[in-house]
């Protein structure tokens, strides 16, 4: 179990890895990308259920 907490420890203090700035950066740009994507399909499957809407209100 110390091993363990050395081994965190180590990994906490250390500055080779990402910072928490660059996973702020990664999260933004990820959540971007997921508004985007969501917004895209969100108007084609709007438009979509207005057709089968429009072709069941038809018959």
């Amino acid at each position: 179990m110390q091993k363990f907490l050395n081994t965190a420890k180590r990994f906490i203090k250390s500055e080779d890895g990402p910072t928490a700035t660059e996973y702020a950066v990664m999260l933004s740009l990820i959540i971007v990308a997921c508004i985007a994507t969501i917004s895209l399909l969100g108007a084609e499957v709007n438009s979509l259920f207005s057709s089968v809407q429009t072709t069941l209100a038809a018959q």
